[in-house]
């Protein structure tokens, strides 16, 4: 086991993952999470969905011992509090009208993706005890960044809890939540319908009959051909415009370069009328336990399509493939009706003026609280037949 003393570590800033590199990033982020590659993030950065311009811009914590890489913190300069999915633009405006700036701020995070995982590579071969070191050296040196008033404070999102309950001995912790369907080694759909009180899962079958004149077909990523990528792009692109007013947060030139470079994790799922005119389109990843879905987009407006394209037809793909959770995207609590389970999030955070500290520490007390209880009355309406063999 690898032993590392505090005197010897160094941290800097790097500004693109490709000045870090893929063999030191790979040793550090050794799990098959999509969200943490390589390729993923150099696909943000080089298409510019990720870029100063963008309110993106890169500046990852690279910790050394002996000119050895052995950790990195991907991280960001915000100039905006977009694309995070954990809020905080009460702190912001907060900040405005005390005549304070909140901007620019420090974000450990994967940009415009709330999927919890790893957020501090680290080698595998650390001890506890140097692990330990490490994770109290980055919260000593981004609270001395912050404290130079380079930033007004930094923010690591969506960690994994045993990092979230370390780091929370010396930052503020905030608690969220999202919903996930667990697979529970359904043999088929029906066999988790089976699973469901009579009134929801004829609500289901319902759904689900209302949009099979559609054809559904998941293509592999790296086997989809460059028509079907600029047709899902068009989906994407023409809903974040009816929606938002804008064609989204990602560019053409990032789903090219993903489909390349990991197509092997990506789905595309197409959905076509009887004349094979797509209709719509989402876009899934996979890890060897979880499918994602990520986007969606469809080009005319059909009552139920949503659910079928963003839900029951990821709860199929994962049992077919025997994947553990299927974690659809942020928000969302009508999944629950659904067999969407809550789960919690977690966030650290750290702010250097010291009024306002303790006022959002207050704050985020408050706030767990109330998720707790949040997702304590959404359990109890889960539509499983026996609720108390839920995990």
């Amino acid at each position: 086991m690898s032993e590392f003393l505090s005197e010897d570590i160094q941290l800097n800033f790097y500004d693109s993952v490709a000045s870090i590199g893929k063999s030191k990033w790979s040793r550090v982020f050794t799990d098959d999470n999509p969200f943490t590659q390589f390729e993923y993030l150099l696909a943000l950065e080089q298409s510019l969905s990720v870029c100063s311009d963008s309110g993106w811009r890169p500046q990852h914590l690279v910790i050394t011992s002996n000119s050895d890489v052995i950790a990195i913190l991907p991280c960001y300069e915000k100039s905006h509090s977009w694309g995070e999915y954990v809020f905080d633009w009460a702190w912001a405006e907060a900040y405005e009208r005390n005549g304070l700036e909140y901007y620019p701020k420090l974000v450990a995070a994967i940009p415009f993706t709330p999927v919890s995982g790893q957020r501090i590579g680290m080698i595998s071969s650390i001890s506890e005890v140097s692990r330990e070191v490490v994770l109290n050296r980055i919260t000593h040196f981004l609270n001395q960044t912050i404290k130079s008033e380079q930033f007004s404070s930094w923010h690591c999102l969506f960690l994994p809890q045993n990092d979230f309950k370390h780091l929370s001995h010396s930052t503020i912790s905030r608690l969220g939540t999202q919903f996930h369907w667990q697979n529970k080694q359904y043999p088929h759909f029906d066999g988790f319908l089976a699973q469901l009180v009579s009134r929801k899962r004829k609500a289901i079958k319902k759904e689900r009959k209302a949009v099979a004149y559609f054809n559904y077909d998941f293509i592999d990523g790296d086997k989809a051909s460059k028509e079907q990528w600029q047709g899902f792009v068009h989906c994407y692109q023409q809903t974040y415009l009816k929606r938002s007013g804008h064609t989204g947060y990602l560019n053409a030139d990032f789903f090219s370069q993903i489909a390349s470079s990991m197509g092997r994790q990506v789905r595309l799922l197409l959905v076509t009328n009887d004349q094979n005119n797509l209709i719509a389109s989402a876009l899934y990843f996979v890890s060897n336990t979880h499918l994602y879905g990520r986007y969606w987009g469809c080009l005319e407006e059909v009552d139920g399509l949503h659910f079928e394209t963003c839900y029951y037809q990821g709860i199929e793909y994962a049992i077919h493939h025997g994947l553990t959770v299927f974690d659809a995207g942020a928000q969302g609590e009508h999944k629950v009706a659904r067999g969407f389970e809550p789960v919690e999030t977690y966030s650290n955070h750290e702010v250097a003026h010291d009024e306002f500290r303790k006022a959002i520490y207050h704050y985020c007390q408050q706030e767990q609280q109330h998720i707790k209880q949040y997702m304590q009355d959404l359990a109890c309406k889960l539509p499983y037949k026996e609720k108390d063999n839920l995990q």
